[in-house]
């Protein structure tokens, strides 16, 4: 899907919902969009202020909480003080975390499938959603450890 076509799509939610389209959710999800990784709050703000310098933090919060409701954004909790914010994905992912560095890397894998199989037989449990979180320290911060 296109950026215009998946514009065209938040705009068709956002209106079956009874939710305005403004100029500033507009711009929030842009940023949420075309954006490699996974944003927190404040850097969705820095970036938004560039393009609309009236655009407030708190307003920037209440959009953010309207697109996750609306599922149209996932919120993450890699630390305890941040929430990082991605588009909601088609296909389920799920992240290696740095603790030293914070660089976050999506990854899949064909195990996960299993074990969510797995969790339905052995424990009767009907996931809804299946989050892995791995914390440890990425390749490139174990090399400057080692050679320091």
């Amino acid at each position: 899907m296109s950026q215009a076509e998946s514009g065209l799509a938040v705009r068709q939610i956002l209106r079956s919902e009874g939710k305005r389209v403004t100029a500033q959710r507009t711009l929030l999800l842009h940023i949420i969009q075309r954006s490699s990784g996974h944003l927190d709050a404040d850097e969705i703000y820095r970036q938004a202020r560039r393009h609309d310098p009236r655009i407030s933090l708190s307003t920037v919060y209440r959009t953010l909480h309207l697109l996750k409701e609306l599922d149209l954004v996932e919120e993450f909790h890699f630390d305890q003080d941040h929430h990082h914010y991605e588009m909601a994905a088609d296909t389920a992912h799920h992240h290696l975390v740095c603790t030293e560095c914070g660089r976050i890397t999506e990854f899949q894998s064909p195990l996960l499938a299993e074990l969510r199989a797995e969790l339905a037989e052995d424990y009767g449990f009907a996931l809804e959603r299946l989050q892995i979180d791995a914390l440890g320290r990425c390749e490139e911060c174990q090399t400057q450890t080692a050679d320091g």
